[in-house]
This record gives structure tokens, C-alpha cells and sequence, in this order.
């Protein structure tokens, strides 16, 4: 289990690389829900999402024979370029291996950003291709199954800790489980009565399934959320959220992109549909711990450009 120990190595490691992002109330939020919300806005990172912690620690722990030989990620998106970005800043060549679905924009940014980009028709794929990548030399950067990088994820709980008021609950988005773990291990550390809540997007549960199964499963995801959609959770992801998070929430695509548009009219921030599942399992946990609650909704990513928001808007009625 990661500790408060590695995870203050951790902020220690990518401070000056990284934003320590804003903790703020919203007014608009709490409006909306009827209870005090604070947000912690990992969207105004580099890259626009958490991931470029993780990426930083990992590429920071390099030994000069792994900076020389490069580095490999398999992504939907977020991850990719946050290691494409954070690789070039530190002169690390790096490939991105993406699925075809992941959103257009990623690949270009990561691209842009100097990385070999190879895509490949769906998410296991891309994991089968990194595994033959890492074999022929290239060190991986793995997005959630790394103890390094959780313990940078976690560095997000230790500010949000350090920042915001008194809060009841935390609501935080899984894919993999690298940011719920580490977010987790650093909340409960420094604030040990919190009750700590998962989302994830139908498609996209596999912490879901690992819960009902005792252990990582494989899923074929199908959400159009890719950037939540790992084929599997890892065994220590798992077990961070096995002990420390109350319960994981699956929240249909529909209600996600709706909390997009929620997030953009109450909040008025553009958040990508991973973090927009925040809001309908916001209203989740508050029929189940009534009026007295202080939500805390770490905020990931914002990475979606207006055209896939309108595009999922228009399919799903809500405009």
C-alpha cells in the first residue's frame, strides 16, 4: 500500500515540474446540489489532466540506460499526452500507443509534442503492442499499475487535504485506479474520517467488476469515455480501493456528458466526461448522506474539444 511517506517524495520529486492546481469552493456547484462543494480543478494542469504527475515522477525515476533507450504508454488519451509533453520537456523519446477511439485531439497533441504515436483498433490492443514494445527495450510508463506513479497521483489528496475546508466526502473518477488510489491513501491518511467514493461510466467499470469478482477481470470497454476505459484494473490499484474507498458508483454515459454541461453552466468550467460523471454520482451520495455533507469532487481532466461535446449532446437529447 502506498504510504503518506512516498507520496510526500512524490511532491517533492515533481514540484517545479507540475501546477499545484486550485482548491475552490463553488458557489454554483453547491447551488445546484444544496450543499457546500469544494473543487479541486486538476483540469488547470499541464496537459489538462492529473496525468502529468504520474508521467513526471515516472520520468524523473529514470536511470540513464531507460532515458537513453526511451519509453512507451498505452493511453486513451490524458495519459498519452501527458507523457508525449513531460517526456519532451525532460528530452525523453517517447511513444504513445493510443486505440483508434481515443479523441482525435490526444494524438495530435502528442504528436505535437514530439512522440512516436502508434494506434491500434481497441484498448487491448494497445496494452498487446506496449507489452511487445517494452519487450524489444522501451521503459514503460505504465498509467496506473506503478507504485511511482500512484504516489505522484496521491499528491492531488495531499494538496486537497492542505487546501480545502472541512469535507465529508470526496468523490474522485477511476479508470485504471491510479489517481482514486493515491487520492485515497493520501485522504485517508490526513483526514481519516473521510469517506472516499468512485466513479466510473458504464463501458468503463472494471473497479466495479473487480469489486463483484475479488480481483481484477478483464472487460471489452464500450463507454465513449475513453479516457476512463482500461480494459482491467491492476491487482494494486485494487487493493488501494478494496480498503480505503466506501464505494465505486457507475454512472450511465448520458448523465455524464449532462454533468459536462452541468459542470459548464453552474461551475463554469469545460470538463471532459470524466469528470462530469462526478455530478450525477454526486446526487447518488447525497440521498444517502442527506444535507449535512461537504462534497469534495476532484475535478481530472478537460480535455474535450466543443465538437465531441456537441456530438454527445445531439446523440443523447440533451440539448
Amino acid at each position: 500500500m502506498i504510504g503518506i511517506p512516498e507520496i510526500e517524495a512524490a511532491a517533492g520529486r515533481i514540484a517545479g515540474h507540475v501546477v499545484r492546481t486550485p482548491t475552490v469552493p463553488s458557489p454554483g456547484l453547491s447551488a445546484l446540489l444544496g450543499v457546500e462543494v469544494t473543487a479541486k480543478l486538476e483540469l488547470l494542469q499541464r496537459t489538462g489532466s492529473f496525468k502529468s504527475r504520474g508521467a513526471t515522477a515516472r520520468l524523473l525515476s529514470l536511470t540513464e540506460a531507460e532515458r537513453a533507450a526511451g519509453v512507451v504508454a498505452v493511453s486513451g488519451g490524458n495519459h498519452g499526452v501527458a507523457l508525449a509533453v513531460m517526456a519532451a520537456a525532460l528530452e525523453v523519446k517517447a511513444t504513445v500507443v493510443m486505440p483508434r477511439s481515443a479523441p482525435a485531439r490526444s494524438v495530435e497533441l502528442a504528436r505535437d509534442a514530439g512522440a512516436t504515436v502508434r494506434l491500434t483498433d481497441g484498448m487491448a490492443a494497445a496494452f498487446d503492442l506496449v507489452g511487445r514494445l517494452r519487450d524489444e527495450g522501451l521503459t514503460l510508463v505504465h498509467p496506473f499499475d506503478d507504485p511511482v506513479v500512484i504516489a505522484a497521483q496521491g499528491t492531488v489528496g495531499l494538496e486537497f487535504a492542505d487546501d480545502a475546508g472541512e469535507l465529508t466526502d470526496v468523490l474522485v473518477s477511476i479508470g485504471g485506479g491510479g489517481l482514486i488510489a493515491g487520492v485515497a491513501a493520501a485522504l485517508r491518511a490526513r483526514r481519516p474520517g473521510l469517506r472516499i467514493w468512485g466513479v466510473e461510466t458504464e463501458g468503463a467499470q472494471a473497479m466495479s467488476e473487480a469489486l463483484a469478482a475479488g480481483g481484477p477481470v478483464s472487460i471489452t470497454p464500450s463507454s465513449i469515455v475513453t479516457t476512463l476505459s482500461a480494459p482491467t484494473v491492476s491487482q494494486l490499484t485494487y487493493d488501494h480501493v478494496a480498503e480505503l474507498v466506501t464505494e465505486v458508483l457507475v454512472i450511465p454515459d448520458r448523465d455524464a456528458v449532462r454533468g459536462c454541461l452541468e459542470f459548464a453552466e453552474h461551475a463554469k468550467l469545460w470538463v471532459e466526461p470524466a469528470a462530469g460523471c462526478l455530478l450525477p454520482a454526486a446526487r447518488r451520495v447525497l440521498e444517502r448522506t442527506g444535507p449535512d455533507t461537504r462534497l469534495g469532487l476532484v475535478v481530472c481532466g478537460g480535455n474535450t474539444t466543443p465538437a465531441e461535446l456537441a456530438t454527445w449532446t445531439t446523440r443523447f437529447g440533451l440539448l
